[in-house]
Order: structure tokens, then sequence, then C-alpha cells
């Protein structure tokens, strides 16, 4: 087959639909390339040491530092390397996306960019949703092209040796909030699931992840929100009202958390001990370099049915898993570790709230 047929707009479609297909798989073959980059316990997610802190760190405890002049990323997804990836006349992977494959959810979001680690301190400046995809997407997708024609070079990715070198690319991380409903008398907590539907989202489709989960980004553009919702928690109570709760993802101009009734309901139970959040490390993603902070949410039972009721089983991204609840247990845990089509992000923060569990309950 030539080059120019493997470069077509329907040959990317085949192998676009391949990597949504076999996006678990293909991430366990892509954590091979990166022997020496330490992982988080005994999942595929990549991180530094410096990114897991010995215990876990109240989400509210984190500081945010804002870095108006940092130095552009030094791989964008508009290379020579990556437009070998793309079909003709096409100059970036989102524009592939949105000609070829356009998923319902699908901007160019203002997005802050994760540029340093230093516990308890995170470094951010400007990014945008178009940014990530251009880069992580394309090298999932010339990795699995390249597996499909058994090929070995991977010259794009050859671009970024160490995934986890912030200042190389933009990295644009999301929460990803285990939640766990502890229910004191019984001495029980159970979590739910979310399986990402690949029509319906740019990244992690066909794979069980945490729940809520959502990329650190203002609600609404412009200046005034990018300040506003410059704040871990807001983040967090928006990705509880979107997934839990099935609400939209418009807020408005000058959108007034203090009043909102759901941040006041989850503001006032951080405060009176029935909820805690916290943060228990950073990793990347082996296939596509998708950056998750990984956290985890304690929500005393009462306080969780009051807030949230009946958990819909269907949101804007996919289905949910186990809205009755999934037993938080050695069994449960390692069965999505392990087992389970579950994205690395996921089975981290699963097997580290394991680990904390203890902790997170004292």
């Amino acid at each position: 087959m030539s080059t120019q047929s493997h470069r077509s707009p329907s040959a990317w479609r085949d192998v676009r639909r391949h990597l949504n297909e076999h996006r678990h798989e293909l991430a366990r073959a892509a954590d091979r390339l990166y022997p020496d980059v330490p992982k988080v316990g005994s999942t595929q997610l990549l991180t530094r040491p410096a990114w897991t802190p010995a215990q876990p760190i109240e989400l509210h405890r984190i500081g945010l530092r804002w870095d108006d002049g940092p130095s552009p990323a030094a791989v964008t997804g508009r290379e020579a390397e990556a437009l070998a990836v793309l079909p003709p006349g096409i100059s970036s992977y989102a524009e592939a996306m949105e000609a070829l494959d356009r998923p319902r959810l699908f901007e160019n979001r203002t997005c802050y960019r994760l540029l340093d680690v230093a516990w308890p301190e995170m470094s951010f400046t400007r990014g945008h949703y178009f940014d990530g995809v251009d880069v992580g997407e394309t090298v999932a997708h010339e990795f699995a092209s390249a597996r499909l024609l058994g090929e070995a070079e991977l010259p794009f990715r050859g671009l970024v040796p160490d995934p986890t070198s912030l200042r190389a690319r933009v990295a644009l991380p999301a929460v990803s909030m285990l939640t766990l409903r502890r229910d004191s008398h019984a001495g029980t907590m159970t979590f739910v699931l979310h399986w990402r539907d690949p029509a319906r989202v740019a990244h992690g489709g066909g794979l069980y992840q945490v729940m809520p989960v959502g990329i650190f980004q203002p609600a609404e553009e412009g200046s005034h929100a990018e300040t506003a919702d410059f704040d871990l928690w807001k983040c967090v109570v928006r990705e509880y009202a979107e997934e839990f709760l099935r609400r939209s993802e418009v807020y408005g101009d000058a959108f007034d958390y203090e009043t909102w009734p759901l941040y006041r309901q989850l503001t006032d139970a951080r405060e009176d001990d029935r909820l805690r959040s916290l943060v228990l490390g950073i990793g990347v993603d082996p296939l596509t370099f998708a950056t998750d902070i990984l956290a985890v949410t304690v929500i005393e039972a009462d306080t969780f049915d009051a807030v949230f009721g009946d958990i819909a089983t269907s949101n804007e991204e996919g289905r949910v898993i186990g809205a009755q609840g999934i037993p938080f247990d050695d069994d449960s845990v390692s069965r999505y570790v392990h087992d389970e089509p579950m994205q690395a992000a996921g089975a981290a923060v699963l097997e580290l709230a394991w680990k904390h569990c203890r902790t997170l309950v004292s």
C-alpha cells in the first residue's frame, strides 16, 4: 500500500476506530516503551517520585501559582512528524477530528496548563483544549497505526522521550476523582464508575474511569472566569453537577458559586467533616500523555444521599456503572485495576486510595 493511501481520510478513520476500540491494550503496549519511567503502583500510569506525596493532601490546602510568561512547549503537534499521520491538507489532529470523526463534546476551550509540581503547590499558565489533542491523540494514533502496519518507528512520539516532562508539551491536567460513599454505621464504602462513550468524548473512549473527571478549566471563556475559576474545588463541584446530576456545562458570565446550592452543600459538608477531598498524586497516560491529578472524595452516606439522591445511569459522556454502589474492597479494586479495561489514571487512583484507606477514614 502506498504512503498516500496510508494517509487517506478513510485510512485515518480506520486507525481512529481501531484506537477507540483498543485503547486499553494499546495503553498496556505503550507502557512498555518507558521501562525506565516510574509508574504509579502496579498500574501503567507514568509518574515521577516527587509527584506522589507520602500522605494524601487535602485538596483545598493545595496552593495554585500562576505563571504568565512560561517558555512555549517544545512539541505542539504541528511538526512534520505529526503531519505524517494526518490526511493531506490537514494541519493538526484536532482539525482532522473536526472534519472526519467529531465527537459530541469538542470545543477548543481555555484550560489551565500544568507547568510544575512541588507539593503542596502547583504552577499553571494558560492553555487550550486542542493543544492537548494535537499532541496526545497524535501520539496515540501514530502508535495504533504502527501496530497495525507492523512498523517499529514512532518519529512523532520520539520528540517527547519523557512524557512526564511538563515543559516539553502542553499538559492540561484533568482531576480524576474517585468518590467513596462511606456508611459509618455499617463500616463500608462504595463507589461508582464511568464508561466513557467514544462517540461522545475525544479522550478515553471505551474505557472505565472513576467519576467525576474533568479537565481543569474555567467554566466560561473570558478573563473574569479564568481568574475566578482558578480553583480545584470549584472544578470538582462542577464535575459533580455535570456527571452525577446531569447539569448543563453552561454556567454564564460571573457565575456565583457562593449562592449555588450544590456548591454550598458540598462546601459546608467539607467544613463540617462530612466530606473530605484529598489529592493522592499525579500521573501521565503512556498512550496519550493525558495528565491526571489523582484524587479521592469520601462522603458520609447521609450527605451523599441528600445531595445526589438516585444517581443518573447515563450522562453527556457515557454510562454510569454501579449506580447502586460497587464495594470498595480488595476484590473490587483488584478487578478494576488489573482485569477490566480501565483508564490508567482510574486504575492508579483506585490503587492509591486502597493503599491509603485508613488515612481516608481517619
